[in-house]
């Protein structure tokens, strides 16, 4: 019996663990990690209110490493995943260019294509929950790919995972919390 157990626990690893990919997620290991921090706030935290319907509106600062030698362009996704009717997407973007390391406060990635968010809007539209909300969690993605997505200009997350399908090098998220 036990041989057959083996058997099975190495079929699923060479069959789950062999492109390092999760479904249109991206891969799953951790040697295909980009780490993503802001100096507006750190993991977990909260997201001033500079960067969100209740200010100014802009994109926090962004810094971006560990991103792969071969990676052609690099998207990003920020979503709402507590919004009331479903996640809401608030900022997506792809083939921004591959050495891009930093994004200042409400700079547009450079050579990005922005897509339309959940306001109707192209580009960033900060967190904004209905009020009296406990506090939402706001995940910011980016992903390295091997080759910049051929998208149109009203794409939606789900074409965007799946032009990533089988593309994505690595990926990394920051979460912010904010509520009003």
């Amino acid at each position: 019996m036990a041989p057959a157990v083996l058997a099975a626990v190495l079929g699923c690893v060479a069959g789950c663990g062999g492109a390092g990919r999760t479904g249109d997620r991206g891969p799953a290991t951790a040697a295909a990690r980009i780490t993503v921090t802001s100096t507006a706030y750190a993991g977990g935290g909260t997201i001033p209110r500079r960067f969100t319907c209740d200010g100014a509106d802009v994109s926090p600062p962004l810094a971006v490493t560990g991103v792969p030698a071969r990676t052609a362009s690099l998207a990003l996704l920020l979503q709402d995943l507590d919004a009331p009717h479903g996640t809401f997407t608030h900022w997506l973007a792809w083939d921004i260019g591959r050495g891009t390391a930093r994004l200042a406060a409400g700079e547009r990635p450079p050579g990005a294509t922005e897509g339309r968010n959940g306001f109707g809007r192209t580009g960033y539209g900060g967190p904004c929950p209905p009020r009296g909300d406990r506090p939402h969690r706001y995940v910011l993605t980016v992903y390295a790919t091997d080759r910049r997505p051929a998208l149109s200009p009203d794409a939606t997350p789900a074409d965007l995972h799946k032009a990533l399908t089988g593309h994505t090098l690595a990926e990394g998220t920051l979460t912010g919390r904010y509520g009003r």
